[in-house]
């Protein structure tokens, strides 16, 4: 890398990119294609808001919208940022930049006709859908795994990436049993136990442990908070792997005694997980040079805030067992989207605007004006994205819970206004110019300040 390249450590962000990552196509066809989920998504979400409002989680339609947020959105995201900073954080490249694309190729067209044809019932769609994700997701293992080979020091994150991506596979697993189930109906009535367990296994075993691992090196990087207690992250990963393993246990086994013990364990330990990250986070804000909070930053911290919730609503959710749906839905919608997109929405802020800078004004740097990375996009656009999408959030949730369907219809409006305001953020970051010009000429040292 060249020495202008180098000089952007000083920022915090150049540690996004060095030596050894792939070419941005990689992880930038990824985000691309996530933000287009996460908009069918968003709209998918005003769909079916009838059908939200009544606890109807096992509509097929719902169940569409659903993997359009999970494996669209979420798993996208998180495949291109493994891509650009496991040779960041572990020091080795990935294993093989064509498999990567291989990966993203049958994965990207997959989850589309597989949530299509999910939501419209469609078997061929199903079948054909599940059998791309799966040849995607094995390729990512493989070549993540073949990487994660050649790691000397293993730490935290390479904890975090393994583990996660042990409970990516085992959820391939039992989605692709229930997707079979909604053609043979093996499962009976322990369609929804078996469903419980996709859900947490993917969302806390999968995409939760990975926020937690790649966080570890994010989040002081963002907030300059290198001088923090970092011991929590690890206690973080391990209650949460014993905790989704116990809790899926405990929901899928037809034993009485166990079926009403495991659960409660298992919840046990993953609410330790999930207080022991969220200290983590609370200790990297505390320790950052920066007091005040960009727009990436401020949606992270909110989402966190939802996480808590969500933690907070779990007990009351398994006392009251499968039959309260509306509640159980709520439950799900509050983490999924407060606690689990919003935390990525705001790592996107901080991550593809930087590497677009990268893409756009690293060989400028040191020769002429260039904009920084703040002023790639808008603070305020951005700070009323967040303003809608917590909206649209909360007002669901209550809508969801209450029963009342115009109240989760208006909601998933603000919410999905708030989506297109991030969107169009992003597109004007990729292929845009800056907000508020161009700033002068700064020395190296003050200009990779600006970029963090």
């Amino acid at each position: 890398m060249t020495a202008p390249a180098v000089a952007l450590g000083v920022g915090g962000l150049g540690g996004l990119t060095m030596h050894g990552t792939p070419s941005l196509r990689l992880p930038g066809e990824h985000f691309a294609a996530a933000l287009f989920f996460l908009s069918a998504g968003a709209v998918g979400l005003v769909w079916i808001a009838p059908e939200l409002s009544v606890g109807m989680y096992l509509s097929p339609h719902v169940a569409g919208v659903t993997h359009c947020f999970t494996l669209g959105w979420l798993s996208m995201t998180i495949f291109g940022a493994l891509y650009q900073l496991l040779p960041v954080a572990l020091g080795v490249s990935i294993h093989s930049e064509s498999a990567g694309h291989a990966s993203f190729w049958t994965f990207a067209p997959g989850v589309a006709l597989f949530a299509s044809g999910v939501a419209f019932s469609s078997l061929t769609l199903r079948y054909i859908g599940i059998a791309l994700i799966s040849i995607g997701v094995l390729c990512l293992v493989i070549n993540v795994t073949l990487s994660l080979r050649r790691v000397v020091a293993r730490d935290v994150i390479w904890t975090a990436v393994t583990i996660a991506l042990s409970f990516l596979t085992l959820t391939l697993f039992i989605g692709a049993l229930l997707a079979e189930n909604l053609h043979i109906g093996f499962l009976g009535s322990w369609r929804v136990r078996v469903l419980a367990t996709h859900l947490h296994v993917a969302l806390l075993g999968w995409v939760l442990m990975m926020i937690v691992g790649i966080s570890h090196r994010l989040l002081p990087m963002f907030l300059l908070a290198h001088t923090a207690d970092t011991r929590w992250t690890r206690r973080a990963l391990t209650s949460l792997a014993s905790g989704v393993v116990v809790l899926g246990l405990g929901l899928t086994i037809n034993q009485t005694f166990l079926y009403t013990t495991l659960p409660w364990i298992g919840l046990a330990l993953v609410e330790a997980g999930i207080v022991c990250f969220l200290i983590q986070a609370t200790l990297f804000f505390k320790a950052r040079k920066r007091p005040r909070l960009d727009a990436g930053l401020r949606h992270a911290a909110t989402a966190l805030v939802f996480l808590a919730m969500t933690a907070a609503l779990a007990p009351v959710v398994l006392l009251r067992g499968i039959e309260h749906r509306q509640l159980d839905t709520a439950y799900v919608l509050l983490g999924l989207l407060g606690g689990l997109t919003l935390y990525v929405i705001g790592q996107f802020y901080k991550v593809v605007p930087f590497l677009a800078w990268m893409a756009r004004f690293r060989d400028d740097m040191g020769k002429k004006r260039v904009p920084t990375v703040a002023q790639l996009y808008s603070p305020r656009v951005a700070h009323t994205d967040l303003v809608l999408l917590v909206t649209g959030i909360v007002g669901m949730t209550a809508g969801i819970a209450t029963g009342v369907e115009l109240v989760v219809r208006v909601a998933a409006i603000l919410f999905a206004a708030g989506i297109a305001l991030f969107v169009s953020q992003i597109i004007r970051v990729a292929f845009g110019t800056s907000f508020g010009g161009i700033v002068p000429l700064a020395p190296a040292t003050t200009t990779a300040r600006a970029l963090g």
